[in-house]
């Protein structure tokens, strides 16, 4: 299939720039793929959603502020995303504007913080090694920012109830994402309590989300397009869990793409998880067969990305695609902060 498929038009004023008031608030547009059908909903009817014998998987990787804000040698001010941990002090990172980063120019971010540039490909790619005192994500806390995607057009939000908390899920523990799985933002404390009073087993994987799942595919034949591999962890519980789950033939229920793609990567050929570490290095895109996951709840994603790929060859492109037109018609949130789609 081609790019332009997976295109589709949307409002800018549908782009969610704040969270919902509670996460619960969200909405919810149920799609079944059985029936061909889509029905309006909201996320706090999700449990009933879900079967006593279903496991739900969640990503609980947390979000760090891989944001930073510095003043080059000359005065120019400058940003520093980073993207990928090369070594203890070096970073593989993406720069605006990347022109005033030459090689071996120096960047301070604070008294306590600095880098030199190592590497410019031109065109936004650098490699920054820092120095720094103490340790390194102790201070990235202190002056890093939360990583708001390019499409919310405002200043990230300090305190509890700003970004800081709110892109965050509840339950993520291990740091090491540069965006949130962002399915996860709905869910709060009861909600998960309540799925678990009616006997859904509730398991947690960790993959930590990197540019690789929103780099835009450059390919016109998406066939072609390659997600950049991201590193899972599995836990041996968890994976005895999802081959009890196979060999007894109840649903998986990922909460995310990024769910999505370490349990199908773990699944392998033999449908048979394996734990430990690994690395997620499937892409997903049409003439794909799933072997691990039964249903989906996933966001809202951009025009001709890599995960509506994803999501439309689970839910059928056609099926997908309406729905999307269908939200935007009903005036659904979309993106990160907006409401959410369980694809069953």
């Amino acid at each position: 299939m081609q790019l332009s498929d997976f295109d589709y038009t949307l409002p800018d004023e549908l782009i969610a720039q704040q969270p919902a008031a509670s996460r619960e608030d969200s909405r919810m547009l149920v799609v079944n793929r059985g029936g061909g059908a889509f029905l309006d909903d909201q996320f706090l009817s999700f449990s009933r959603r879900l079967d006593p014998s279903d496991v739900l998987v969640l990503n609980n990787t947390r979000v760090f502020p891989a944001r930073l804000l510095g003043v080059s040698q000359t005065g120019a001010k400058v940003e520093i995303f980073l993207v990928n941990r090369l070594s203890d002090t070096s970073w593989h990172a993406l720069a605006k504007p990347a022109r005033r980063l030459k090689t071996g120019k120096h960047v301070t971010f604070d008294e306590k913080l600095g880098g030199v540039i190592t590497r410019n490909d031109g065109d936004g790619n650098v490699e920054i090694e820092f120095d720094f005192d103490g340790d390194f994500y102790e201070v990235l806390d202190r002056v890093g920012g939360t990583p708001l995607p390019p499409y919310i057009k405002r200043e990230s939000q300090a305190g509890d109830a700003g970004d800081v908390e709110r892109y965050q899920t509840v339950y993520g523990k291990h740091r090491g994402a540069i965006a949130a799985p962002t399915a996860g933002l709905h869910f709060t404390a009861a909600i998960l309590n309540e799925i678990r009073a009616k006997g859904v087993a509730i398991i947690e994987i960790t993959l930590h989300v990197g540019y690789g799942t929103f780099e835009p595919v450059r390919s016109d034949d998406v066939t072609h397009h390659r997600v950049q591999p991201e590193r899972y962890e599995i836990s041996e519980e968890v994976a005895e869990i999802l081959n009890s789950a196979c060999s007894e033939g109840r649903r998986i229920v990922a909460v995310g793409t990024t769910t999505t793609r370490a349990l199908e990567s773990a699944a392998g050929n033999e449908k048979i998880f394996r734990a430990g570490e690994a690395v997620a290095n499937i892409t997903i895109t049409p003439g794909y067969r799933f072997r691990a996951v039964d249903a989906l709840l996933t966001n809202f994603h951009l025009p001709r990305s890599s995960l509506l790929i994803l999501t439309s060859t689970f839910g059928g492109h056609e099926l997908i695609m309406g729905a999307y037109r269908h939200a935007v018609d009903a005036r659904y949130r979309f993106y990160s902060y907006g409401d959410c789609m369980f694809i069953e």
